[in-house]
């Protein structure tokens, strides 16, 4: 999912901690990566904005002076003639700053809509331009060479009684699917291992809700109703289905003060997701690799901004484990300015070889996106000051001003495409599929999955 821009009021019932100044003041280098990332964000419009609105608002302080100014005069003792003066003079005053008060109310909410277009900086080591531009960072094994004809992973599918695309489709249109057999083991076994594997490494699991409200949505810096959106929203209510546990996760410490102790926080969660996936269409994209409805593995971080770098360094090597250790063969990229999306500083995608569809397909991605969030979910944390004379750290109410926490997400398994991976892969020339070493203990020890054979 990326966020697109588009034109038109919204009704708007939250604000984003958008550093306006910074922006106004780094203008040429806001306006350069807003051209390297490919974005129709509006930044001439938007400091035209805020430079009425610093006018506006310092209007409004003004009359508010007057207003004062004439209170103080009326607690004194005054003729009547003069006392009547002065409270039509407040009235007026009043009167004006009402007005000038909506008018700024107004103007806010313009400054925010089109605020919110400008997408997250970009580290300085990613490439500029499509995704053709993106960097390889790593290769890791070679492609498996096959002494037989391959087949995909619908004809696996097909021969292994493993899925059903056309009672799906009957049942809940093009783009779901029925898992059957084996491939509902492949599937928990896939959540299972990962979910292991990833609290190995200190994370927290949880489930997620999977129906959000649509202004959490926005605030993770998606459009749940925009043109061409991937979100599916629910009629007549300010709900969406999440398109990525990311989104939940996010939310969870909504308009929170978290402790510096805490830092940094890191959730796995399982959840199903839902995406729209308007425009997709092609051989590319059938059977299980690009589907309405999936199971997924994420991970997500919460840590101090002079961490991030390092969680996404971290997270990026958590997903290269995972996938070497059921023997895949993929690259990792450091993908180009206009694949970021609007909440990414960084992106890391890995795209494992399918060979059923012969080609690299994505399987996994690991975002950096800063303060981006966190701005728009308003999550902070107080940073621990040191008492010099006895070198303790203080925590709490006045240890400092609060700042905004960092959030990073990886996919640590989306499982449709890993059955993918795993079904093309190790397949065998009898027709079988040997489940990866790892997989075992989590499908009750089942080496490989068998052909069956039907009576004729």
């Amino acid at each position: 999912m990326f966020i697109i821009c588009y034109s038109g009021q919204q009704n708007r019932q939250w604000r984003a901690a958008i550093d306006f100044k910074w922006i106004r003041d780094n203008r040429d280098a806001v306006a350069a990566n807003i051209k390297n990332r490919n974005s129709n964000a509006n930044l001439d419009l938007v400091i035209e904005l805020y430079e009425k609105y610093l006018a506006l608002q310092k209007e409004a302080e003004r009359i508010r002076g007057l207003r004062n100014v004439v209170a103080n005069k009326m607690k004194g003792k005054l003729e009547l003639s003069e006392r009547q003066t002065l409270v039509e003079e407040g009235k007026i005053l009043k009167e004006g700053l009402t007005a000038l008060e909506e008018d700024l109310n107004e103007l806010t909410d313009r400054l925010q809509q089109e605020g919110q277009c400008i997408p997250n900086i970009t580290h300085p080591d990613v490439p500029i331009g499509d995704e053709d531009c993106s960097a390889v960072r790593k290769m890791v094994g070679s492609p498996r060479e096959f002494s037989f004809p391959i087949k995909d992973h619908v004809q696996l599918g097909k021969e292994l009684d493993l899925f059903y695309f056309d009672a799906a489709a009957e049942v809940s249109g093009s783009k779901f699917y029925y898992l059957k057999n084996e491939a509902v083991l492949l599937e928990m076994g896939l959540v299972n291992w990962a979910l292991t594997e990833v609290m190995k490494r200190g994370f927290i699991p949880l489930t997620t809700p999977e129906i959000v409200r649509s202004t959490v949505v926005e605030k993770c810096g998606f459009q749940p109703r925009g043109q061409n959106t991937q979100v599916y929203s629910v009629e007549d209510s300010d709900l969406c289905l999440i398109g990525t546990a990311e989104i939940p996760v996010g939310g969870i410490h909504m308009k929170s003060i978290l402790p510096d102790s805490s830092l940094p926080l890191k959730y796995v969660a399982y959840s199903h997701c839902f995406r729209t996936e308007a425009g997709a269409a092609g051989t590319a994209t059938r059977g299980l690799y690009r589907v309405h409805q999936f199971s997924k593995v994420e991970m997500f971080i919460f840590c101090r901004p002079e961490e991030s770098d390092f969680y996404h360094e971290e997270l990026i090597g958590i997903e290269e484990d995972l996938f070497a250790s059921l023997g895949l063969h993929f690259k990792t990229l450091d993908m180009a300015s206009w694949d970021l999306g609007a909440p990414a500083y960084r992106k890391f995608d890995v795209e494992a070889w399918m060979p059923g569809l012969g080609r690299y397909g994505e399987i996994s991605s690991a975002s950096n996106c800063r303060d981006y969030q966190s701005r728009r979910l308003d999550i902070r944390y107080r940073p621990s000051t040191t008492d010099a004379s006895a070198g303790n750290p203080k925590r709490g109410k006045g240890a400092g001003p609060t700042q905004f926490v960092h959030t990073l997400n990886a996919t640590a398994c989306a499982v449709p495409r890993m059955i993918v991976c795993v079904l093309e892969n190790f397949q065998q020339e009898d027709g079988s599929v040997v489940v990866p070493e790892p997989l075992r203990p989590f499908m009750g020890g089942l080496e490989v999955i068998s052909p069956k054979f039907r009576r004729v």
